[in-house]
């Protein structure tokens, strides 16, 4: 049986946080045969630094690659610190690149970039966007593989457009610029627009009392749930019609790739990865970034012309159908073999 050791932060370390990729790859690696050592859900930072490496140690013996996700922001050094001890030990390590945001970190912190990614076994990265990234900073070690989920868990549902139903899914942070979703709701309703607004997912820098200050301010009401688990926010996702994705950075946002194999129309800022995920007016829409106006433009648009609606949605899901863990796995299997 072939053995991994798989390091990223795991949902446990924050009791609200959002369900991470190494929460959603480890069991899916253990379904094609795979035994996974994995860490770390230790909530402090420097227990779950140590619980990284003492893993790494315990299991060196015993494992084929070490995977490690790998994001923009402080997990950064922990991918570093990880990559530089699995070199002394000398096992194979690949990292995972998660961040929307990775491509400044090649420019803010060369000298560490290159001992991180150059002396990897090969980077995995999850779009053609940050492929394309590292490519042009010199990279050449890099594989494409796409974010996975099981297509069969997300029933695809047609929508009416008789009302604005929107969804936002996304952990409350300032690069995902929740902010706007907000002004959206309030611009449509000062067009005198029949509209509602649900925002899912849990708070991660303080964000979300930002978000219920501003809502409060301008006087609209919003549908805030928390965390939700994907079974719960999946059955939520059938009483709304419009997915908003506000974002100002971002790379392949799983949340944006469920939306469209649900059948709801996604409308999102044209920032990072997503034009390399959405074509424009083809399966779903792309907006300037900070731009209330233009997201309620495009919103009317779906409204007035719900067939035009309904064949983004079709070819949404058509398109989502490649990230199927189905299709997926194979890709990791030739990578690990």
């Amino acid at each position: 049986m072939k053995k991994l050791i798989y390091i990223g932060n795991k949902s446990g370390i924050k009791k609200n946080a959002n369900v991470s990729a190494i929460d959603l790859l480890e069991p899916l690696f253990t379904t094609i045969g795979y035994q996974v050592f994995s860490a770390s859900n230790k909530p402090n930072k420097f227990v779950r630094m140590v619980d990284m490496l003492w893993v790494c140690f315990k299991y060196r013996k015993n494992t084929d690659f070490v995977l490690i996700d790998t994001y923009s922001t402080l997990n950064f050094y922990y991918a570093f610190i990880v990559s530089q001890f699995c070199r002394m030990l000398r096992l194979k390590y690949i990292p995972v690149l998660h961040g929307g945001n990775l491509p400044d970190r090649l420019k803010s912190n060369p000298k560490m970039s290159n001992a991180l990614f150059n002396h990897a076994y090969t980077n995995v990265a999850p779009s053609e966007y940050v492929k394309s990234n590292f490519e042009n900073f010199g990279y050449s070690n890099l594989v494409c593989i796409p974010n996975a989920f099981k297509i069969k868990n997300y029933p695809f549902k047609p929508r009416q457009f008789d009302k604005v139903k929107l969804l936002w899914v996304r952990a409350f942070s300032k690069i995902y610029n929740p902010l706007l979703a907000i002004d959206i709701l309030k611009k449509m309703k000062d067009e005198n627009i029949e509209a509602s607004l649900c925002m899912v997912g849990p708070d991660s820098d303080g964000s979300m009392e930002k978000v219920k200050k501003h809502a409060a301010k301008l006087g609209v009401e919003i549908m805030f749930t928390g965390k939700l688990e994907k079974e719960e926010w999946v059955n939520l996702s059938e009483d709304y019609n419009i997915f908003i994705n506000t974002t100002n950075f971002d790379n392949m946002p799983v949340s944006v790739i469920e939306a469209m194999a649900l059948g709801l129309p996604v409308v999102s800022t044209n920032v990072g990865g997503m034009p390399f995920l959405i074509e424009h007016n083809q399966d779903g829409i792309l907006v300037a970034p900070n731009n209330a106006t233009a997201f309620v433009d495009e919103i009317k648009q779906i409204c007035r012309q719900p067939e035009f609606a309904n064949l983004l949605t079709l070819k949404a899901r058509k398109k989502v159908e490649q990230f199927n863990w189905e299709t997926v796995k194979h890709k990791w299997i030739d990578l690990l073999q």
